[in-house]
This record gives C-alpha cells, sequence and structure tokens, in this order.
C-alpha cells in the first residue's frame, strides 16, 4: 500500500495532536508516573549531555544573534538608496545563518528533555504545570522544525511546508506564553514577599526613615504597584532577563499567527536582545532563573 503525496502530512495531525493532549495530561497532573518513566537510564550519559546543550546552546546564541543583528540591518539600509547589494548580502547570510542553526537542534532537544525531568518533580503545582507545558509545546516545536528541515532537503517533498510552519509557530507560541505565566507568577510572589516583609518593619516600627518610596508617601495605588514591581525584579535580576526574553522571543510567533503583526526591524531588535540575554545566562548561569 502507499501512500499519495497528501496522505502522510494528513497522518501526522491527529497522532501529533494527541500525543501532545496524552503527554500534556500525564506531564501536567500526574507527574509521579512521569518521573518514574523519566527516571530510567538513558542512552546519553550526563557529561555527554551536559556538554552537548552547554555547547550548543553557546553555539545556538551566537548564531541567533549574528541572524537578528543582520535582520535588524536589512531592515534599516532597505529603504536607503544605493544600498541594494549591502541588503543582498545581509539577506544571504541571513538565510545562511538560520540554515545553520538547524545544526544546534539536537543540543535544544536534549536541554528541554532535561528541563522536563526536572519541572514535573517541582513542589509548586503552578510552576510544575506551566514548564512541564511549555517544555512539551517546545519538544513538539523542534518536531515540526525538523519536518521542515527534512522537507527543505527533500527527504520528505510531500510535507504541507505552510501547515508545518503554523504548526510549529503555533506550538512556540505556547511554550513562551505558558513560559510568561510562569515568570508573571514568580514575579507576584516576589512582590508579595516584599509587601509582607514591607509590612513587618512597620509593624515592629524597624523601618528606615531615610528610606524613600512612593508607597511611604501614601502615593497613589499604581505607583506603589509599579514600586513593588521595580523592587521584585531588581531584587532577582535572573527573572527580570526571563521575562524580558521571552516578551522579545514571542514577537515573531505573534507575527507569524497574525495574532499582532511586527516589522522585521521590530522582530530583528527583538530577538537580538532575546539572544544577548541567552549569551549572558549561558556564560553565567547564576543569571538563568531557576525555580524550586
Amino acid at each position: 500500500m502507499r501512500f499519495s503525496e497528501w496522505d502522510l502530512p494528513l497522518l501526522y495531525y491527529p497522532v501529533l495532536l494527541l500525543l501532545s493532549r496524552k503527554l500534556f495530561w500525564v506531564f501536567c497532573f500526574q507527574p509521579d508516573t512521569i518521573s518514574l518513566l523519566l527516571s530510567c537510564p538513558l542512552p546519553i550519559t550526563c557529561e555527554w549531555s551536559f556538554c552537548l546543550t552547554h555547547e550548543s546552546f553557546s553555539s545556538f546564541f551566537h548564531s541567533r544573534a549574528t541572524q537578528y543583528t543582520c535582520m535588524l540591518l536589512r531592515y534599516v539600509l532597505e529603504p536607503k538608496d544605493g544600498k541594494e547589494e549591502v541588503v543582498m548580502k545581509l539577506k544571504r547570510l541571513e538565510s545562511s545563518v538560520s540554515t545553520g542553526r538547524k545544526w544546534f537542534r539536537l543540543g535544544n532537544v536534549v536541554h528541554a528533555i532535561q528541563a522536563t525531568q526536572q519541572s514535573v518533580q517541582m513542589a509548586d503545582p503552578v510552576p510544575r504545570v506551566c514548564l512541564s507545558a511549555a517544555n512539551l509545546s517546545r519538544i513538539i516545536y523542534f518536531v515540526c522544525d525538523m519536518v521542515l528541515w527534512a522537507r527543505s532537503v527533500g527527504l520528505v517533498p510531500s510535507v504541507d511546508k505552510e501547515k508545518w510552519r503554523g504548526w510549529a509557530a503555533r506550538y512556540y507560541y505556547y511554550s513562551l506564553l505558558l513560559n510568561l505565566i510562569r515568570d508573571a507568577y514568580e514575579i507576584s510572589l516576589q512582590m508579595e514577599e516584599i509587601s509582607q516583609d514591607k509590612a513587618r518593619r512597620e509593624e515592629s516600627g524597624l523601618q528606615s526613615h531615610t528610606e524613600l518610596s512612593v508607597a511611604d508617601e501614601e502615593t497613589e495605588w499604581l505607583q506603589s504597584l509599579l514600586l513593588l514591581l521595580f523592587r521584585a525584579l531588581k531584587r532577582h535580576p535572573a527573572l527580570l532577563l526571563d521575562t524580558v526574553k521571552n516578551l522579545c522571543d514571542i514577537l515573531n510567533p505573534l507575527d507569524q499567527l497574525n495574532i499582532y503583526k511586527s516589522n522585521p526591524g521590530v522582530i530583528g531588535l527583538g530577538g537580538l536582545v532575546s539572544s544577548l540575554v541567552g549569551i549572558l545566562t549561558v556564560a553565567n548561569p547564576q543569571m538563568r532563573l531557576r525555580s524550586k
């Protein structure tokens, strides 16, 4: 029995959808079961997987920064006269770097699996659900991206490129949205902790009179909220960097899914900022957000 050129892609969708729904349920609501399954030894040693993910992440963010820098420069130079040759060179370089980034997907997949192993063991149910679902969505995004790569090199020419690109953008968007929900939850916890500390200092009479704040001067509620937000992010720079990175990353899938249209300049700037944050977290692991 042979499949026609449309049969094979049509078979992918229900399998992918059922798999994602089943894994989402297991990851989020049956952490003991999935922890037992993931505790089985993998054919990848810890040392090898660490080197793979660390090296691939470092190279991935450098190439990603190069790609979005080219996109941003191309957007800036495109309207100017006499820059056609430079724009074409930047476009070719951007395309080449984008193709080269596909080779770092293996390290990203390994990292996503490792992140899932850690997220399902979290005690707090909100980060456990958000991060488990986000990592699952990221894995599915990588699968879709690999299918697109296989199609581009001619391994599966019958794949509908636009549909699979839409699926990849959608799951990438889900992953980033869930990470932003987790960031918002962590920020709310930090703001609540700062507010409680301030209340305890006021009750004990130990609050410094030299500390100047908008809240202490009984200004408006919005200013007090913004002050709490500022203090929470200042106390936890890793949380600030993770939030900025996710906000910058989500611009691309929002544009691809026609949820919020942006121009290449905004997407290029957001991708460049996100890549620089990624390079910083790889160079300094203490700046990477971790949940207990």
